[in-house]
């Protein structure tokens, strides 16, 4: 064991600090946030200081003491100050390792913070229930709508009291947008990105918006004042929807490639040809008998008894020797059809009962291919299936976990370390909608874009990748791959919750990270006895919706923001992990003066016309 302490004296850790066991990117990312954003001292316990992001943590400024121990024992509680500690972070292990800990954790600390990282959701409100100031977050689970959403080309949105909150991006921004989160947007150069730009006050949010669209039409743009080239770029906006985005997919489209994939699974090409020679004979065949009754609906019936062999010889009809042709073709084409029939149900329960992996039928297509079956990539698919659309899994490693799981869903699964190339190519990447390449390894994911580029130039892509340089040279590169980082999207939302800050979701703008989180106005906290322009003024937080004690429904974008926020009340805001940060700390006092006034006159010439408020009738 080594300790590498930095502001800590005789190798002891400091008092009222914070813990964050495991070596993994999330634990990079969550020390990131803590010690930049929160500005809180941090002790890391890293299993392995030398491997995965070990030496990173190890050099990030601000780190308390680094502390090298394979597995989170008492012994290593002690030496990170468990017993004096705030809170504590438990991101790397599997589910029942971080219970373990947790438990230690708060038996030498009780009523310590906990937030630890499980992969069985339900098993973590248990543990939530159990322990009273516990927080049981899946990372995966966190980010995986991020990249389902992202295959299928829908935004991703966050659940608020029954809307839906998403990112709309320049002309799909209506005017019923809440507020404005970040302007100029430059695929090319995405460090340009303001996120919720605070410079011009909330008003120039609404004056940007209506320059470039427009109250009663498109804009004038002579009347336009000149801008400078820093200005130039894109605008994204918050929006709400009484119901989540749809995916359209018909249920004729869901049934016609659930059987052709069937089909074509346990047929073969010669098969197939025969199957369709007799399909044909069997729709003339009942041209046929239609002819000779001039009645649809008994000439159907008599050929699906023909079709089951239960026909009628004794029964001569007004066809003659024609109709009995055709009733005898039709039989023995029955004879193919039945076989097929019963092969494909039997196929179907043994392969569930056999337990083995299903490959993609030859002929499926509009699908969405999945590389990658770990936590993230498991749960990517399990959401694209939910919605109908068809998904090809590829994963190299047979023992992952993720197989079994998209098995039970009967979703096709390439196992092997055979090529990328091939591996995509068997997946049908041609014929594909889509591609998610989650596995852990960036380079991995970015072979996998390539290969699929390759093979279908207009393929949508979306990659996960941890590196942000390298993020930023796809973008600018790569125009119709997405990027998207699970420990970047779920960091905030742990940093938050250890901090005891309720995060409703996370929404990306590229790779700028915004929380929706609803926080409540307790006594002595900073948001308590302000009005909501003092709440926004540092930046990096817009008040969207706001709930009044002893009210049950939330007011969006209220326009009363000179009434001031009393104890009990509970706001839903849209901030920045800085902005988010700050609200919990105690605001500057205000300015030497007279009060400003609860009602209307507050929003005459004062704080409130400057930053958009509009008077309200008493």
């Amino acid at each position: 064991m080594t300790q590498d302490g930095q502001g800590s004296a005789g190798g002891e850790a400091p008092t009222g600090h914070y813990i964050v066991c495991g070596g993994n990117a999330l634990a990079h990312r969550l020390v990131v946030e803590l010690t930049e954003h929160y500005d809180v001292p941090v002790v890391a316990l890293v299993p392995d200081r030398s491997r995965d992001h070990g030496p990173r943590i190890a050099q990030l400024p601000g780190v308390a003491a680094v502390l090298e121990y394979g597995t989170v024992t008492g012994e290593a509680l002690g030496a990170a100050g468990a017993a004096t500690a705030r809170g504590i972070a438990l991101v790397d292990g599997d589910d029942q390792q971080n219970i373990h800990a947790a438990l230690g954790a708060e038996e030498r600390n009780p009523g310590i913070r906990i937030v630890l990282r499980v992969f069985n959701q339900r098993l973590g409100e248990h543990i939530e229930r159990l322990l009273p100031n516990c927080a049981a977050l899946s990372g995966s689970a966190t980010a995986a709508p991020a990249f389902a959403n992202g295959v299928l080309g829908r935004p991703n949105s966050v659940e608020v009291d029954g809307r839906y909150l998403y990112i709309a991006h320049d002309e799909d921004i209506t005017a019923s947008r809440l507020c404005l989160v970040a302007d100029r947007i430059d695929r090319r150069d995405l460090t340009r990105v303001r996120l919720l730009p605070d410079s011009a006050g909330r008003a120039a949010e609404f004056i940007a918006l209506a320059r470039r669209l427009g109250d009663n039409g498109p804009a004038d743009p002579s009347a336009a004042p000149p801008t400078t080239p820093e200005d130039h770029g894109g605008l994204a906006a918050l929006q709400a929807l009484t119901a989540e985005p749809p995916l359209r997919v018909p249920w004729t489209s869901r049934l016609r490639w659930t059987l052709l994939d069937a089909l074509r699974y346990v047929t073969g090409a010669r098969m197939r040809l025969v199957l369709g020679t007799a399909l044909v004979a069997v729709v003339l065949s009942t041209v046929v008998l239609w002819t000779a009754n001039r009645d649809a609906g008994w000439s159907v019936y008599l050929a699906l008894l023909d079709l089951a062999g239960a026909a009628q010889p004794d029964d001569p009809g007004h066809g003659g020797s024609l109709q009995r042709v055709a009733q005898v073709v039709i039989t023995f084409c029955g004879i193919t059809f039945m076989p097929l029939a019963t092969a494909i149900v039997v196929e179907a329960l043994a392969s569930g009962r056999r337990g083995l992996p299903r490959g993609p039928g030859a002929g499926v297509s509009g699908h969405v291919v999945v590389v990658g079956l770990g936590n993230v990539g498991t749960r990517v698919a399990t959401l694209v299936h939910a919605t109908g659309v068809p998904v090809v899994c590829v994963e190299r490693d047979p023992q992952a976990r993720g197989i079994a799981a998209v098995r039970a869903l009967g979703i096709p699964v390439l196992v092997g370390d055979a090529p990328l190339e091939s591996q995509l190519r068997r997946a049908r990447i041609h014929r594909a909608r889509a591609l998610a390449a989650v596995t852990s390894d960036d380079a991995v994911n970015l072979e996998a874009a390539l290969e699929a580029r390759a093979v279908q130039p207009h393929v949508r892509i979306v990659v996960r990748l941890f590196d942000d340089d390298f993020a930023h040279h796809v973008y600018a590169t790569l125009g119709n791959v997405a990027s998207r980082s699970v420990s970047y999207l779920s960091a905030p939302a742990f940093a938050a919750a250890l901090m005891g800050r309720e995060v409703l979701g996370t929404l990306s703008v590229y790779r700028h990270v915004l929380l929706i989180a609803e926080l409540a106005v307790e006594a002595g906290t900073g948001p308590v006895g302000r009005d909501l322009h003092a709440v926004e003024a540092p930046g990096g937080v817009r008040v969207i919706a706001v709930r009044r004690a002893g009210r049950a429904v939330l007011q969006w974008n209220p326009a009363d923001r000179a009434r001031r926020l009393e104890v009990g009340d509970r706001i839903v805001v849209a901030a920045t992990r800085s902005g988010l940060a700050r609200l919990g700390d105690p605001l500057p006092p205000a300015p030497d003066g007279p009060p400003a006034p609860d009602g209307p006159a507050a929003a005459d010439g004062g704080a409130g016309a400057a930053a958009g408020g509009a008077p309200v009738s008493p």
